[in-house]
């Protein structure tokens, strides 16, 4: 049995827009607790809220963990949407460390976990296409790329949520005759138990459809576009485009598009592995980017925080090896 009084330990965050992700470790690789909650994006819930959340999930790992509530930890890795630009990363970075959790820490954007997740190369790109989207870089001295990924505010397009919002607007045409017949306007109306897609549309404005259900057409859209359906395809081949300009932009600004450098693909909707959408994107990051190793990462972006953990504190290699044959056996 580990003893707690005298190991080295860190906490490590992943926190998204769908989830949030919070594991108490050791230096040796030992997972000691974990917690799992909702969104934690200050801009889609306010900073309180998130340090709220933040709070109550560490507080639960640590308990999980057999540790004290004024149980410190040697460092801590915090990765968090909405650490988008440098002020925010400021703001964060300020508002954690205010809480005293660890003496040292290191906080930025969550598609950073990502990244460190799905590869130990120094030169890497990460795209994570879930509720939203983004992409960071990173190169062999430091260097980076990211993008400010502020919605439509930034130039962004796609992620699950957008897409979902896409599906119904065209059901929704399809079905008027404002725009091209398709099969997403039967798909989203008989998913919902609805007489059309336009009725889909009025009942979550009335609230009597959770707005939040929204969602639920991004799969459904991957599943009409796969039928042959012209307007779901159109829709998948530019969430291909999307991805494929991120990664291959940001590997220029680094200068790796002529070298061997990984591209890590995740978050939900790319996880669910697509063939019309994730057989794309490798063909064309390979067109351009023929070095570029592409994967697609199934483990928790929370490992990539305690990984960062196990390489702030200087861990020897069996100690990664543990980590993630812990994290694996974690909660999806």
């Amino acid at each position: 049995m580990t003893r707690l009084d005298t190991v080295t330990r860190y906490l490590a965050i992943d926190g998204g827009n769908s989830k949030t992700d919070v594991v108490v470790g050791t230096g040796e690789g030992e997972v000691l607790g974990y917690a799992r909650g909702g969104n934690t994006n200050h801009q889609n819930i306010s900073l309180p809220e998130t340090l709220s959340r933040l709070r109550a999930l560490v507080a639960q790992a640590r308990a999980h963990a057999g540790l004290l509530a004024d149980d410190t930890f040697d460092h801590a890795e915090v990765y968090l949407a909405g650490a988008d630009l440098p002020a925010e990363v400021e703001l964060l970075t300020a508002t954690v460390a205010a809480e005293g959790w660890a003496p040292t820490l290191r906080l930025d954007n969550d598609t950073f976990a990502l990244l460190r997740a799905g590869t130990d190369a120094a030169e890497a790109v990460a795209v994570v296409c879930g509720e939203g989207i983004n992409c960071v870089g990173r190169a062999s001295g430091g260097r980076t790329a990211r993008f400010p990924s502020l919605g439509m505010l930034s130039g962004d397009w796609g992620g699950g949520g957008h897409l979902a919002s896409l599906a119904l607007w065209h059901a929704v045409r399809g079905e008027d005759g404002r725009g091209p017949v398709t099969g997403l306007s039967r798909a989203a109306a008989d998913h919902f138990g609805t007489v059309s897609a336009e009725e889909v549309g009025a009942q979550m404005h009335l609230g009597t459809v959770d707005r939040a259900r929204l969602t639920e057409l991004t799969p459904l859209l991957f599943d009409v576009a796969a039928g042959g359906d012209a307007v779901a395809r159109q829709i998948v081949a530019r969430q291909v485009d999307e991805i494929v300009a991120l990664a291959t932009v940001a590997a220029r600004r680094l200068e790796l598009l002529d070298s061997p450098f990984a591209v890590v693909l995740g978050g939900g909707v790319l996880r669910a592995r697509h063939p019309a959408l994730v057989e794309p994107i490798v063909d064309a990051i390979h067109a351009v980017a023929p070095k570029a190793t592409v994967t697609v990462v199934d483990a928790p972006p929370v490992l990539g925080a305690a990984l960062s953990a196990l390489d702030a504190l200087g861990s020897g290699q069996q100690a990664y090896v543990n980590l993630r044959s812990a994290l694996a056996r974690a909660p999806d």
